[in-house]
């Protein structure tokens, strides 16, 4: 039976990354997902036309659906475009769908999109089981990435 080559960095490119969701959420967990693509949608990511900063994911009767992630219209489609913003299923193993299920029956938890890549030519989200922060934690994290960035700073005039 022939093994998987070794996985190599420049297989993963991403395509966009959800900046405020590490600011907003404390991530727990990270689980990467395929997801459900007509060809248009595919076409559009490649091109770069994606927006999950609003996106959120539900397990909805044992599979789980990322709900208000935009993918333009790709222009040349015409009239086998796709919906901007409609539903689409992800792709993930029992087991994975389980575990995230019990842990969104833990009160606070959500699912949040991290980030969206290709790896090895197929589209990937990568999700974060997160708890929401609350005000003082953001100022907690500002003060930290702050004082790092006058350490570094300090250190470089030297």
């Amino acid at each position: 039976m022939p093994s998987k080559p070794p996985e190599r960095p420049n297989d993963v490119k991403l395509v966009s990354r959800n900046k405020k969701a590490r600011f907003e959420y404390h991530i727990i967990d990270t689980v990467e997902a395929g997801m459900v693509l007509m060809g248009s949608e595919v076409k559009s990511i490649r091109d770069g036309q994606v927006n999950i900063a609003d996106a959120f994911a539900r397990v909805e009767n044992g599979e789980v659906w990322v709900h208000n992630m935009e993918i333009s219209k790709y222009p040349f489609a015409n009239i086998l475009n796709h919906e901007p913003k409609r539903p689409r299923k992800l792709l993930l193993k029992k087991s994975e769908i389980r575990k995230l299920h019990a842990q969104l029956m833990e009160k606070g938890l959500t699912i949040i999109p991290l980030a969206l890549l290709f790896r090895r030519g197929l589209a990937k989200l990568e999700l974060g089981v997160g708890r929401g922060k609350k005000l003082f934690d953001k100022r907690e994290d500002l003060k930290k990435r702050e004082a790092k960035r006058d350490i570094e700073r300090a250190s470089s005039r030297k």
